[in-house]
């Protein structure tokens, strides 16, 4: 089962200061909201929980960083949440979590009030009478939910005159907020959190209440250079999108200073700009980046440890991409934008080593193979045999030796791994008797129980969290999931394991 390589011995650097970060960033959202007289409307790209990509990006920082962020500020913060009604028609589904949009709002609210944090209100955006958007705010508002409904703004976006006014933003019912700082969040993009902002913006100056709006995106780093890695992996992130780097045009006219932005808010910037001074009666913003309270490039402590990290990223999306366009899942120009950012910020193969040596080991022993690189350097290998797959193969491989142990012995003992061999074919009818990453875990977990080298085995599982790995054929969904779950970025050649059709 067990097939180990060794490399350099390195240890994975840190290049980013968590508590500098909340100190910054919380200082930067203060002085908006005081500039504001109080009352902020914060417009709230990204990922609230797990923002793997830039865990990855920036090695050290924390995935949760940004719910961390709310919970320091919770004492003057609520949280708005919209989605749009359109998503809810379309069950569209978040790709890296299998969820509906609908229900990942449910889960990202249940763990957000865990932690203290207020949710006020949700919005139903894009309305015009879908009946599974009428559904799903029944749901909300039998459970004791505040919920509203947002059309199409009139007018958007060329009639100026009647998207300011009460046809256009003041049809929109107003929400009641009662803290300074508002977040507009959503559970993905094209969620109808800027028209949100601008019709609550709206009802404010009509009240007499001169609030403002601000937009929080971590990527792109708008003081970073236009091609820094970490810039250039945001785009690869985004390539489905199309969404492309660029110097911000307005922020260089009236500033004189280069900064980074995107494509869609440097195009849309005109546009919000007379909206928001329509509303105000005063210009507040000469540019797109002027909008942004972000300070992420102030908590990087390694700037080379930074792009190298970058760099691996942009290589893993267009490995992901390869995988992608194989199965059916994007377009040919999204698999070639992804090969373009590559030649672009000259990254090669050899900054992920695991990759040659997961194709040497799968050459040598003509199986399916992955490598997996530890925190100390060394690479530990796995191939798929009659009794577990290749993953679940380096992953045991990778306890064990993480835990200092020879591969002689058996880890888990038979009287273990048999019985649920026999489920699988028997009970389940399983086409096949390969043990998963998962059934090894439970597995071992089990055998820990009486299992003094199991134990000190499933002990070392935290230290899986952001090693590298490469696979010599696409890994089905539930084994990649898993492999997520630990922390391993792991990237796969764009091969299929066989010739099923029905990829499970």
């Amino acid at each position: 089962m067990t097939n180990e390589k060794k490399t350099k011995k390195t240890k994975t650097k840190t290049c980013f200061d968590n508590e500098k970060y909340l100190k910054l960033q919380s200082e930067s959202l203060n002085k908006k909201i005081k500039k504001f007289h109080n009352k902020l409307y914060l417009e709230f790209g990204g990922k609230l929980f797990d923002d793997l990509h830039a865990a990855r990006v920036l090695p050290g920082f924390d995935p949760n960083i940004k719910i961390k962020l709310l919970q320091k500020m919770k004492d003057k913060a609520e949280i708005i949440f919209c989605i749009s009604a359109n998503d809810i028609e379309k069950n569209k589904i978040r790709a890296d979590l299998g969820l509906s949009y609908g229900d990942e709002v449910l889960r990202l609210v249940d763990n957000m009030r865990d932690l203290g944090l207020y949710i006020s209100s949700f919005v139903v955006t894009l309305y015009k009478g879908q009946p599974t958007a009428q559904k799903f705010a029944k749901h909300l508002e039998q459970r004791g939910e505040k919920v509203y409904f947002h059309s199409y703004t009139k007018g958007y976006p060329n009639d100026l005159d009647t998207i300011v006014s009460d046809e256009g933003y003041g049809a929109n019912p107003f929400i009641e907020t009662t803290r300074p700082l508002v977040v507009v969040t959503a559970p993905g993009p094209s969620s109808g959190k800027l028209a949100t902002c601008l019709s609550q913006l709206y009802h404010e100056y009509k009240n007499g209440v001169k609030a403002g709006y601000a937009k929080f995106e971590t990527f792109p780093v708008w003081d970073l250079p236009l091609k820094h890695p970490i810039n250039i992996a945001y785009e690869a992130a985004t390539a489905d999108l199309q969404d492309i780097n660029q110097i911000d045009p307005f922020h260089f006219n009236a500033y004189g200073k280069l900064c980074v932005n995107y494509n869609r808010d440097v195009e849309a910037f005109p546009i919000l700009q007379n909206i928001l001074t329509k509303i105000t009666g005063k210009e507040i913003y000469k540019s797109p980046t002027e909008m942004g309270v972000n300070i992420i490039s102030q908590a990087i402590v390694d700037e080379k440890a930074a792009q190298t990290a970058a760099k691996k990223e942009i290589l893993r999306r267009c490995y992901k991409a390869e995988c992608d366009y194989k199965r059916g899942r994007i377009s040919f120009e999204t698999l070639q934008r992804n090969k373009d950012l590559v030649h672009e910020a000259k990254v090669t193969k050899k900054i992920l080593p695991v990759i040659d040596i997961a194709r040497e080991t799968s050459k040598t022993s003509n199986y399916p193979a992955i490598a997996l690189k530890l925190p100390n350097g060394e690479v530990v290998t796995g191939k798929t045999k009659n009794v577990v797959s290749a993953s679940a193969a380096v992953v045991l491989n990778a306890l064990r030796t993480l835990a200092g142990m020879d591969d002689d012995f058996d880890v888990i003992s038979d009287d273990i791994l048999l019985p649920i061999i026999d489920y699988r074919v028997n009970v389940l009818k399983s086409q096949t008797s390969v043990l998963t990453v998962d059934d090894v875990l439970v597995a071992l977990s089990i055998s820990a129980n009486k299992n003094e080298k199991a134990a000190k085995a499933i002990a070392q599982i935290s230290k899986l969290a952001g090693c590298d790995a490469h696979c010599t054929y696409i890994l089905y969904k539930a084994e990649e999931q898993t492999l997520k779950k630990l922390g391993i970025n792991v990237t796969c050649e764009p091969v299929f394991l066989n010739s099923k059709l029905f990829d499970n």
